[in-house]
């Protein structure tokens, strides 16, 4: 059965390869820039911060995409997903802090809160998916 793709669902798309593709290129060129010692001080927050902005972009394009979609269900199914995976995020960043704080478990570098909320977005699909056969039968 083919489905129609919303222009709002396009848009958010084609932001989503555009901003992935901006990551890997910032990720790698500040890598290769930290590794080379290839900056001033000033410069290394700069190249520091680089790689988060096309991540803080994909967050901005979910939120725009929300606004924008026309179909109200794909829209509500949608915000569930979004809410599912920040609880999710939140939720395990949380106990991993706990967990942190009284010595029972290493430090993990805080941008994989971001990363727990991708995951986030799978389960949410997943739940999505499971409700929309479950409402079927």
């Amino acid at each position: 059965m083919k489905r129609n793709i919303s222009p709002a669902l396009r848009r958010y798309n084609v932001s989503v390869v555009i901003l992935s593709a901006a990551y890997a290129v910032f990720l790698m060129g500040s890598i290769y820039a930290f590794k080379n010692h290839l900056l001033a001080s000033p410069m290394t927050y700069f190249a520091a911060i680089l790689p988060a902005l096309p991540i803080m972009g994909i967050f901005f394009a979910m939120g725009r995409y929300l606004i924008e979609e026309q179909d109200e269900y794909v829209r509500m199914m949608t915000g569930r997903q979004v809410l599912i995976a920040s609880g999710f995020a939140l939720s395990i960043a949380t106990i991993w802090g706990f967990l942190e704080n009284f010595e029972l478990v290493g430090h993990i570098d805080a941008y994989y809160i971001a990363v727990l909320w991708f995951a986030g977005l799978g389960l949410g699909s997943c739940i999505n998916a499971f409700d929309r056969r479950a409402s079927r039968t």
